[in-house]
């Protein structure tokens, strides 16, 4: 064998030994990226799981608030309507009954003699028959919370009184200082 048969063999050796290198490199940086590509495809599809929770909670959230407005009108209405009553009531008292048309007073006993299905709350004839024995009182004796304002009542006025009763409590005009830290 001659010399340039035996250089041209050992270069032939080094560059396939580097060309192993090389490859071997590539091997590591392709198995990296297909890990990561696994990774990746993973977290897309956690992602994706997670996105559609998210919109059925959604989508609860948004029938949940459909049904609570519908409530709440149904609420308000009833609430008005009886407001409208309440206000008729006291604007125009139904005349006081005669003697004979009045009831004995109820015997007050104790809750215990109560039967176990009487209720507690007060319905619209215990109501009326409280508004009826308020009319029928003196006017001496009539107890009075406060003296009533001088100024008159106009539609304008009355709706920003029932705007306050929907509105949430008003912001306090000075901050107040944080509980939570150390004075």
């Amino acid at each position: 064998m001659s010399f340039v048969a035996f250089a041209m063999n050992g270069l032939l050796a080094v560059l396939l030994v580097v060309a192993l290198a090389f490859g071997w490199r590539l091997e590591r940086r392709l198995k990296a990226l297909r890990d990561s590509h696994e990774g990746f495809a993973k977290a897309v599809k956690d992602l994706d799981q997670a996105a559609a929770r998210a919109e059925q909670g959604l989508a609860d959230l948004r029938a949940a608030t459909d049904e609570a407005a519908e409530t709440l009108a149904i609420r308000i209405e009833r609430a008005q309507a009886l407001a409208a009553q309440l206000d008729e009531r006291i604007s125009n008292p139904p005349p006081a009954p005669s003697r004979a048309e009045r009831a004995p007073p109820p015997v007050r006993g104790r809750v215990e003699d109560l039967p176990p299905s009487a209720e507690r709350r007060l319905k619209a004839e215990d109501f009326e028959r409280l508004l009826e024995r308020e009319a029928r009182l003196p006017p001496g004796a009539r107890p009075t919370l406060a003296a009533p304002s001088p100024t008159r009542e106009t539609p304008r006025s009355r709706a920003r009184v029932d705007d306050d009763l929907f509105e949430g409590p008003a912001d306090s005009p000075r901050p107040e200082p944080n509980p939570r830290t150390r004075r």
